[in-house]
């Protein structure tokens, strides 16, 4: 199934040739003054003129598991779930939930942001999830990162973040700690030279 160029909150699916930074990683600068965003790593999901927002990778909600959330939403676990982490995905609408995973699995809401990345926020993926038959990597985020029209732009010409090229383990990887570390080795920087005054990648 080939998905339909989606919306997420009046904010359309980019493409190549738009310059914006869907599927890229926003990885925050040590200078980083938002302790909500301190050493985070950012799946960016839609960047238009309208705006942007991504998913958090590497903080989890430790006061709810994936088994229990199914619970709250009366799904049922038929598979092993229980493995799947729950990402605090940003502080805007901290109660919607969003479900990145792989490709090998599509639904017709879902907005397929990167080469084997996509986002779908419908109950049916969690659903799937539970049953046994989901996408080969997936997890659940509750909550995402937003921005206003041109708000992300300045961030980062204010070097407030650097720009990288995501894969599978930053994404989908089970060691959170070392994501915001690993992301910035693909620039080839030593995190200690890292500081305000660093243009972005």
């Amino acid at each position: 199934m080939k998905p339909k160029k989606k919306h997420i909150d009046g904010m359309t699916e980019g493409t190549i040739d738009t310059g914006y930074l869907d599927g890229k990683l926003l990885v925050a600068m040590p200078s980083m003054s938002d302790p909500r965003f301190e050493r985070a790593v950012i799946l960016l999901c839609a960047h238009s003129e309208a705006g942007a927002m991504g998913i958090l990778l590497n903080k989890t909600l430790d006061a709810l598991t994936f088994d229990e959330l199914l619970e709250q939403l009366d799904i049922q676990n038929a598979g092993d779930a229980g493995q799947i982490k729950v990402h605090f995905g940003g502080p805007v609408d901290t109660e919607r939930g969003f479900v990145v995973h792989s490709t090998d699995l599509l639904h017709e809401t879902t907005l397929v942001i990167g080469e084997d990345m996509a986002l779908t926020a419908t109950i049916d993926m969690l659903k799937t999830i539970a049953s046994g038959s989901g996408p080969d990597n997936s997890f659940l985020a509750l909550g995402y990162s937003g921005w206003g029209p041109g708000q992300l732009e300045q961030e980062i010409q204010q070097n407030g973040w650097l720009v990288v090229k995501p894969d599978s383990e930053i994404v989908f990887g089970s060691e959170l700690d070392g994501k915001w570390q690993t992301a910035v080795n693909k620039l080839g920087v030593d995190p200690a030279l890292l500081s305000s005054d660093i243009g972005n990648a």
